[in-house]
């Protein structure tokens, strides 16, 4: 009888959504029992809801936006992102030049295919997003990972960065505000990256999906805006900062001097016609969602939701013998660090388990993120403080006589 395996091209891709942690959260949703999960960056399953006038901006363009848009998104929808690119001093942005998706997930994916070759190499930060290394290994290419330093906030190590630029290097990826840290990159690290990408004629791609989810009066800065002379390619979306995650809608701008990245442009539109369209209801309230910041900044100031669950949780892990954690300054994740002596951890994944069925809590082990040493875990604080406080608690209990075997 004739047998259907897998492509071969996703032997290589690790992109932790499966795995027995989450087959075992299944198992026990499926059997009645409660999960919490601070596990994923989903906004509505813990009360957060979406703008007003986002909502009905959209109930009241469905029937105007039934059939196809243009492949790179409404007219509309991608003057407001070129309007938002002026606004953050990203240069040389026209409509042409902006791609609507579904999700930033998918044009990190179109990014990557219409690039890479085999063996060509993209340097990705280590931990990462890992939907990045997934993209970059589908499209036949190697993620070299560069290190993002726990001891200088999270920020990427330069020197390792340097060290790992090779003849097949096409591109660095920066992820700013960072997933899984929350790290926040001062204007000098990025500069420095810039000009390693100026020094060895590379691309840079910006995930900058959190650039509207800053707290503590701290500025992002868009790495665009750093490199006029250079290509990059900016992504963006909705989904976290107008609370949305499931409308799906995202966008990548190709930005600065594309003087010599003719072909890739031809291979951008080429993919992005293959698709058709992104979700075209969605496209037609960006300008709407780009015009109405407010309620996003709220959430981020003191008595603003995400502000007080990041600073319950970081004060929480402080308060839990062997563990640590660097206070994320945006998004809504943090990435505790473990002393793997004192709890004898080998495995983090198995640490997750162990967690999970002892305290039904799930969140995500720090290989996850391609990140090596079974030291550190991602917790997502976007559950209310009662919640997280009774996650927190369970934590602490837990870790008091934990020994993994």
């Amino acid at each position: 009888m004739r047998t259907f395996d897998k492509s071969s091209k996703l032997d290589n891709v690790c992109y932790d959504i499966r795995g027995p942690v989450m087959d075992e959260a299944d198992r026990m949703i499926a059997a009645g029992e409660h999960i919490v999960k601070l596990n994923i960056g989903n906004p509505a399953p813990f009360g957060f809801r979406a703008p007003d006038a986002v909502i009905d901006t959209m109930s009241n363009n469905l029937t105007s936006t039934e059939g196809y848009s243009d492949s790179k998104g409404l007219f509309s929808a991608r003057e407001a992102i070129v309007e938002y690119c002026k606004s953050k001093n990203i240069p040389n942005v026209t409509v042409d030049d902006v791609y609507t998706g579904n999700g930033a997930s998918e044009l990190i994916t179109m990014s990557m295919q219409g690039l890479l070759n085999n063996g060509d190499e993209v340097l990705v930060p280590a931990p990462d997003y890992p939907l990045w290394t997934a993209s970059v290994t589908l499209a036949g290419g190697t993620a070299v990972h560069y290190i993002c330093d726990e001891q200088s906030e999270w920020n990427p190590d330069i020197e390792d960065i340097k060290s790992k630029i090779t003849d097949k290097t096409k591109g660095i990826v920066v992820i700013n505000p960072n997933n899984p840290t929350g790290a926040l990159y001062p204007r000098e690290i990025l500069e420095q990256i810039v000009e390693l990408a100026r020094e060895h004629e590379l691309i840079l791609f910006a995930d900058e999906i959190y650039d509207r989810l800053v707290m503590d009066g701290n500025e992002h800065i868009a790495l665009a805006s750093l490199a006029p002379d250079l290509l990059t390619v900016s992504f963006n979306g909705l989904s976290k900062s107008h609370l949305i995650a499931g409308y799906r809608c995202g966008w990548m701008c190709l930005a600065g001097d594309k003087s010599k990245a003719k072909g890739y442009v031809e291979g951008i539109k080429l993919l992005s016609s293959m698709r058709l369209c992104s979700n075209v209801p969605a496209q037609s309230l960006i300008p709407a969602a780009l015009a109405n910041l407010e309620d996003t900044k709220k959430l981020l100031v003191p008595g603003g939701r995400v502000y007080e669950q990041r600073n319950f949780v970081v004060d929480a892990i402080a308060d839990i013998p062997g563990l640590s954690v660097v206070k994320p300054k945006a998004a809504f994740y943090c990435f505790p660090k473990i002393d793997i002596k004192k709890f004898n951890i080998t495995d983090d994944e198995q640490f997750a388990l162990d967690f999970l069925k002892e305290k039904h809590i799930l969140f995500t082990h720090g290989k996850g993120f391609h990140w090596d040493e079974p030291d550190h875990f991602r917790i997502v604080y976007l559950p209310c403080v009662d919640d997280l406080k009774i996650a927190m608690d369970a934590m602490k209990d837990f870790m008091a006589t934990y020994k993994q075997a």
